[in-house]
């Protein structure tokens, strides 16, 4: 059998979200740091490939090419190793449905991967997007316009558009468990990724990148990416630890747990 079926997906979810709870400080923020970089690698990519695509021409086609590329990032964190905080929402999540770890260690576990996320995504933004260029000068009016879309969206609009985006990522997790080589874990990661990208929804980390890229380069304030960062996490802690931990602890692991 090439894949794990979901009640075994299931299980490997709980035992990496009891890893991840009981992970090193120190880890945890290097490992936080390299996701929070890669996610903003993939975006980058993703202005690069597509800032050039002229919509009039191209419609919706340009946005479906950069969203293709954009899935190098969680590819990098689950086959290379990272901790992001929307997949943790689910996996840590899952462990504490369980009861294999307290609620303490869930706040302690997503408040420092949050953080170090957002020290990697704004590395990246500051030095390869701001400083060599990267996501401004003739790309800078791509990188504006994505900033501008989720910074136009209300806050029950981001947050709803949260839940889709970590519903997806989660579901690109739960596959890249259920694949047993790299090249299904690979492609089981795409799809997903590469939908809810397509789709527009909005995802914390990703947003931690290209809202200050667009602020470093002369667009936006601060308190406006404040304002759509608390919407777009909370939809996608909803998304992540409802409709994926949640819903397939329930239909997998509680049983099994009670019989």
């Amino acid at each position: 059998m090439a894949f794990h079926p979901p009640e075994e997906v299931a299980e490997i979810a709980l035992k990496a979200g009891i890893q991840k709870a009981k992970m090193p400080i120190s880890s945890t923020l290097i490992l936080g740091f390299l996701a929070g970089a890669y996610i903003a690698l993939g975006f980058m990519l993703t202005i690069r490939v597509s800032g050039n695509i002229p919509d009039n021409i191209w419609g919706s086609l340009g946005s479906f090419i950069g969203a293709s590329v954009f899935p190098v990032g969680l590819i990098l964190i689950l086959i290379a190793g990272g901790e992001l905080v929307t997949g943790n929402m689910m996996a840590v999540a899952s462990a504490r449905f369980s009861r294999k770890i307290t609620s303490k260690q869930i706040v302690k576990n997503w408040t420092l991967v949050t953080v170090s996320n957002f020290i990697g995504a704004i590395f990246v933004a500051y030095f390869f997007g701001h400083y060599l260029g990267l996501t401004e000068g003739e790309f800078l009016k791509k990188t504006v316009a994505i900033a501008g879309a989720k910074l136009d969206d209300s806050f029950m609009q981001a947050f709803i558009s949260g839940v889709g985006a970590n519903w997806l990522v989660c579901l690109a997790v739960w596959l890249n468990f259920a694949a047993k080589d790299v090249a299904g874990k690979i492609l089981g990661i795409w799809l997903p990724v590469m939908t809810f990208v397509s789709l527009g929804f909005q995802h914390v980390v990703a947003n931690m990148f290209v809202i200050p890229a667009a602020i470093m380069g002369g667009h936006y304030t601060w308190g406006a990416y404040f304002a759509n960062f608390v919407p777009v996490w909370l939809g996608n802690a909803i998304g992540g630890a409802v409709f994926v931990g949640l819903f397939y602890w329930i239909s997998y692991s509680r049983k099994k747990e009670f019989s």
